[in-house]
């Protein structure tokens, strides 16, 4: 179901030149308004009328999560604090929170955006959206709320986290959509499974989630354990929240980006040259209408690419590959590039272990050793150690096979592996501390 056919099936020339127009508009006005990015496109000599083509926005400067610290916390704000109405941050567990502000319209904006976000999983205004992102300053649960409320369906503001009540509210209340991490989704369905509730005593019919990376296997794992269809969706704080682009019921190959308010681009991450669609590097948007925060090239760190043939769902809008890690995430061990995304490929399709792990990175000498720890499941608990043992050194050996990098894996009994109300952590590197 499309949300806004004016925009999501504009043809490929409108939408460039309704691009460009509001490129050029977006340029002229954070270098009169923004210090920052006065200083910086001075630096490289811009002028208003610069900008005659799209490509041009190739050369205009990036801007990084650095960046937005460095000016925290409203140094980037392009319009007076008067007209602001919302403030987020992030978390700030790496240094200083990057701060975000919205006027109402960057509200009204984001609104739009999450509507036809959730209109790409079917949502009308006869669903029950069960909304268990986390409310606060993170960007994800008043995000996903507005949007559903612009379509006008009902919404439960769960947020995270008592996940017994929220099974009884989405079984008591007859939620049909079900927006949250994927990785809470799994607990969620891990929870159902011990309270004796299976995915026919309710009414779920799809759910959205993203905030985090995930792999198909993980997809067929929640399609199969809630009975829905799982779709990606992606956001992040610095750009709007989510709302950015998504996936859509007809085509689960690539997510939609809202082109009409978002200019994404795919860089080499070490040299930041512009790659061509189909090439595989960091991603990176400029926000096209955003007021309060707007961005120039921003440098998201998440690893895709872009998409450019049609989906039959209609959309004409370019889609992006689903993120396949960070590269703030990405771990090189003995030379070899590791995503933790990669590690969940292989356990997804081995039978007998769960789809919850943890890399354990340390350094003996100037070795570095890799410790994959994969939940068991209850079916094989049981086993003897001998066929324990078998288990592990298939998930070794198929780690190895795929990413050219031996490991360590330990497996541990069912439900040791803490589990994640919102963000799942996947990672304990131990060489640095």
């Amino acid at each position: 179901m499309i949300w806004n056919d004016e925009y999501e099936t504009l043809p490929r020339e409108a939408m460039e030149a309704l691009q460009l127009k509001r490129l050029r508009a977006l340029v002229d006005r954070v270098c009169s308004t923004v210090p920052f990015y006065k200083r910086k496109l001075g630096e490289m000599g811009y002028k208003p009328g610069d900008l005659r083509k799209l490509d041009d926005l190739s050369r205009l400067p990036f801007t990084t999560k650095d960046d937005l610290r460095d000016n925290y916390p409203f140094g980037l704000f392009a319009v007076p604090m008067e007209r602001v109405v919302r403030i987020h941050a992030s978390s700030g567990t790496t240094g200083k929170p990057t701060v975000v502000g919205y006027t109402r319209r960057d509200v009204d904006t984001w609104a739009e955006l999450m509507a036809r976000t959730l209109s790409s999983g079917g949502t009308t205004r006869g669903d029950i959206v069960h909304n268990a992102y986390g409310y606060g300053l993170f960007t994800g649960g008043l995000g996903a709320h507005y949007g559903a409320e612009k379509i006008g369906a009902a919404v439960i503001p769960m947020s995270g986290g008592n996940t017994k009540r929220q099974i009884l509210i989405m079984k008591d209340f007859g939620s049909t959509v079900l927006c949250s991490t994927p990785s809470y989704a799994l607990n969620m369905a891990e929870v159902m499974a011990e309270e004796g509730i299976s995915p026919a005593d309710l009414k779920l019919k799809c759910g959205l989630f993203g905030a985090e990376p995930w792999s198909e296997g993980m997809r067929r794992e929640i399609e199969r354990k809630l009975g829905i269809d799982a779709l990606d969706i992606y956001g992040l704080s610095e750009v709007i929240g989510p709302g950015v682009a998504s996936e859509c019921l007809e085509m689960k190959q690539g997510l939609h980006v809202f082109e009409d308010h978002f200019i994404p681009e795919i860089i080499n991450p070490e040299t930041g040259q512009v790659l061509p669609y189909g090439e595989l590097g960091e991603l990176v948007f400029t926000t096209l209408t955003k007021e309060a925060f707007p961005v120039l090239r921003y440098r998201t760190r998440d690893i895709s690419r872009l998409i450019p043939t049609l989906c039959v769902c209609g959309r004409t809008l370019l889609r992006m590959e689903r993120i396949s890690g960070r590269t703030d995430d990405m771990l090189i061990i003995r030379g070899v590039n590791v995503f933790p995304s990669q590690i969940e490929s292989v356990i997804m399709d081995i039978e007998g272990v769960e789809p919850h792990y943890q890399m354990i990175v340390t350094r003996e000498g100037t070795l570095d050793v890799l410790e994959v720890q994969v939940e068991i499941n209850e079916s094989v608990f049981t086993d003897a150690i001998k066929g324990l043992e078998k288990l592990a050194k298939r998930v070794e050996h198929d780690i190895k096979d795929l990413l050219g990098v031996s490991c360590k894996v330990r497996l541990v009994e069912p439900k040791t592996i803490q589990r994640s109300e919102g963000k799942a952590k996947r990672v304990i590197d131990k060489r640095t501390l």
